[in-house]
């Protein structure tokens, strides 16, 4: 979908190109009680970034920027410069949720959410309260109790390993259906030196999954999560990955 901004602009007003899902067609013609731009934590970097709401269900999506040089958009009777393409595609929040309660964990206390969910830099974080069977969701990562019939809940490093563990066999399944070739990226993408990337297709999948989920958690969980999943140590000789070296680039240019 195409956007010209909201109602109202000058006729010159910047446009955006929006890939959405096909069921949000209907939402995204009634802004105002369907789909609204937030934004939020990036669970990675601590920095902020752009989400997509669908406030009828709730359901969070993550907005992908995709950028090519010399790519422009005809919208309607105007052209676009820059050729940014925006990709919206469905997110687990639980990785936003997971970011703060590791961070309420400093306290090492049994708190309530709506004292863990708060953020001064992005207050629409109170959002995810809203999301759907979010207790069921919380099981995952969380020890619970019940105190005068009020919830109370405490980050689970256990759990959460497990429920990561998961969620890289997902990726991993979800790589294999689509006969997607991981190998050549593992050794590419400099994680590890040639020599210690194993010719087992099986070691190469977990490796790739692991790092497409790391993308979602902050370093230290992802550290911690390649201990457990029993990943061989990356070489200190060996560069940035090409993730981290956007990321230090990108910072550098601020």
């Amino acid at each position: 979908m195409a956007g010209g901004g909201e109602r109202g602009e000058p006729a010159g007003a910047r446009q955006h190109v929006l890939l959405l899902p096909e069921y949000l067609k209907d939402a995204s013609k009634k802004m105002k009680s369907g789909l609204m731009f937030v934004k939020l934590v990036n669970p990675r970097l601590g920095e902020g970034a752009l989400y997509l709401f669908n406030m009828c269900p709730q359901q969070l999506f993550e907005i992908k920027v995709f950028k090519e040089k010399h790519h422009s958009w005809f919208i309607n009777q105007s052209v676009q410069s820059g050729g940014l393409l925006h990709l919206a595609t469905p997110m687990d929040p639980l990785f936003l949720l997971l970011y703060y309660l590791k961070k309420a964990d400093k306290e090492g206390k049994f708190q309530p959410l709506d004292q863990v969910v708060v953020d001064d830099m992005f207050p629409d974080c109170i959002l995810l309260l809203k999301l759907p069977e979010l207790e069921k969701l919380l099981q995952h990562v969380t020890d619970q109790k019940e105190i005068d019939k009020k919830k109370y809940y405490k980050y689970s490093k256990e759990k959460t390993l497990k429920w990561l563990e998961k969620k890289v066999n997902q990726t991993m399944a979800a790589l294999k259906t689509n006969h997607i070739n991981v190998g050549a990226r593992v050794q590419s993408s400099a994680f590890f030196s040639s020599h210690q990337v194993s010719t087992d297709k099986e070691e190469d999948y977990i490796c790739y999954a692991h790092g497409l989920i790391s993308d979602y958690i902050p370093k230290e969980l992802s550290d911690d999560l390649a201990k457990h999943l029993k990943l061989p140590e990356p070489s200190a000789s060996m560069p940035n990955p090409p993730s981290k070296v956007a990321a230090q680039r990108q910072k550098r240019n601020k």
